[in-house]
């Protein structure tokens, strides 16, 4: 199981052989510092963990190479799931027969932010720009994530439609202050 140490950035790795690499470079003990991850190695999994953020799980069937993303509102902002697309295309993948699953996250209707916020991050990915149910400014993460999947080519994309603020089941650190993680997992059966 190949995990990250997530930090809200844009830093993709390629997990080899349950070791972290960057550009073929042994990685430090530990998961490395990232919020995207991929392989072609059967049986390893990647693991991301959220907790309102969107996780983005990727798959390209034909090429046997998988990647998952932590998008956070500054990582979708910054294009961490457009740079993960394109450090699977570098190793072979396509966008075109590429599967996406986005899991529960805080939904735009609950994501309140200030105003000034939600227009620097709307300037980056229109599309993720809202007002919550309250009529406050808002930011729709996943909404920006679709958006950044499709003009990456990335066609197939299910979403899990649950709300992380709105579904006491499940982990959300903006309703509860503080709170455990979900985890995404994804490998390639052997």
């Amino acid at each position: 199981l190949a995990w990250m140490r997530q930090v809200h950035g844009t830093t993709v790795r390629r997990a080899a052989s349950g070791t972290t690499t960057a550009s073929g470079q042994a990685a430090d003990p530990g998961p490395p510092e990232a919020d995207a991850i991929f392989t072609d190695v059967a049986g390893l999994a990647l693991g991301v963990l959220t907790a309102d953020c969107v996780p983005v799980l990727v798959a390209d069937p034909r090429a046997r190479i998988i990647g998952a993303a932590h998008a956070g509102r500054e990582g979708m902002a910054a294009g961490v799931v457009t740079g993960l697309i394109a450090a699977m295309y570098a190793a072979g993948a396509d966008p075109d027969r590429m599967r996406a699953a986005i899991g529960p996250h805080i939904c735009g209707g609950c994501y309140e932010v200030p105003a000034q916020m939600r227009d620097r991050v709307a300037a980056l990915v229109p599309e993720s720009g809202c007002v919550t149910r309250d009529g406050t400014p808002g930011i729709d993460v996943a909404a920006g994530v679709d958006a950044q999947l499709a003009r990456a080519g990335v066609r197939t994309v299910t979403r899990d439609p649950r709300c992380t603020a709105e579904t006491p089941g499940l982990y959300s650190y903006r309703r509860d202050g503080r709170t455990g993680r979900l985890a995404g997992l994804i490998w390639l059966a052997p």
